[in-house]
């Protein structure tokens, strides 16, 4: 008898993906359902809904809260033959929308590419004026990624970090957050995330980007997807600092990780038998009033944490 049971719960936790793992977050608080269902996904409108004409293929806009109200990227080009999202077809300009109405580019000259599908717009510095933060790559030194900000009426570079250091590198951002909880934000990647990646968190001091931290084993990202979203931030157990969930190397883990104080912790890890796909949805899928989590897997399954 007891030996039936051992197969019949072991033969359950394999048809039912994400069930394996659903006491492993219950000390955070989180309910772990699998459905079919795709979860509905959280509107944003924004003030300026038609695109440039010279929109990079398939990118979306970085929507910003305070003097910017939206980034692009533009000026599609070939002249960067990496390929990693899918097409040899990369961005040459940045162009910025502001609350104003001003329109504000930078074009890149010929030896670099904004290898990305969408910026970032977040007030890095605290000074009530938002950066752009986009992932800029050369042919011989790989990806970087790199803050603009606007300065005497231009779209200006204001820092970027090291170049990984070899061709056809790349690196996907996770986001921004206030992740060692001191009140201040940081901006978090994964580093090659296809073959061993590396997360690094930085932080923006004057005109320079310092790096605060790094963590192995997690790939953001499928060679050749479209898909640049599969992370999230939430401070899950609340204590004040932002919390990344991230998937392990093989994307068949959901990793939940801590910076707290600049120290890495796993808070928790939810195992599943076929790799994570999609991007994450944060939102109230439940109507109790707190962001909840949703991403897909390669079979079709979704994946809800429930807070």
């Amino acid at each position: 008898m007891d030996r039936w049971i051992s197969w019949f719960v072991l033969w359950t936790l394999l048809l039912w993906p994400g069930l394996a793992g659903a006491g492993a977050l219950d000390h955070l608080g989180i309910e772990v359902q699998t459905t079919r269902a795709r979860p509905p996904l959280p509107l944003r409108p924004f003030d300026h809904p038609w695109p440039p004409a010279d929109l990079l293929p398939d990118s979306r806009p970085g929507l910003g809260t305070l003097d910017v109200a939206e980034a692009w990227l533009v000026e599609p080009t070939t002249r960067y033959g990496h390929g990693v999202l899918g097409d040899a077809v990369e961005a040459a300009g940045l162009l910025v929308v502001l609350r104003d109405g001003r329109r504000l580019s930078y074009r890149l000259q010929d030896d670099s590419v904004f290898e990305d599908l969408q910026p970032r717009v977040a007030d890095l510095d605290r000074d009530g004026r938002e950066e752009v933060v986009v992932v800029r790559s050369r042919p011989r030194a790989g990806a970087a990624l790199a803050v603009f900000h606007v300065e005497g009426g231009s779209l200006r570079p204001r820092a970027e970090t090291p170049a990984i250091g070899r061709s056809n590198r790349w690196l996907n951002p996770v986001g921004v957050g206030d992740f060692d909880g001191d009140g201040r934000p940081e901006v978090a990647y994964v580093e090659t995330p296809h073959i061993g990646g590396i997360l690094r968190i930085w932080r923006l001091m004057g005109d320079h980007l310092v790096q605060l931290g790094e963590l192995r084993g997690f790939s953001n990202h499928a060679i050749g997807s479209r898909e640049l979203g599969l992370s999230a931030i939430l401070d899950l157990d609340g204590d004040g600092s932002d919390d990344l969930l991230l998937p392990d190397a093989t994307r068949r883990s959901l990793r939940v990780v801590s910076f707290a104080g600049r120290r890495f912790a796993e808070l928790g890890r939810l195992e599943h038998d076929r790799p994570i796909v999609t991007g994450f949805t944060v939102g109230d899928q439940d109507g109790n009033g707190r962001d909840d989590v949703a991403y897909g897997l390669a079979d079709g399954a979704w994946i809800l944490l429930l807070r």
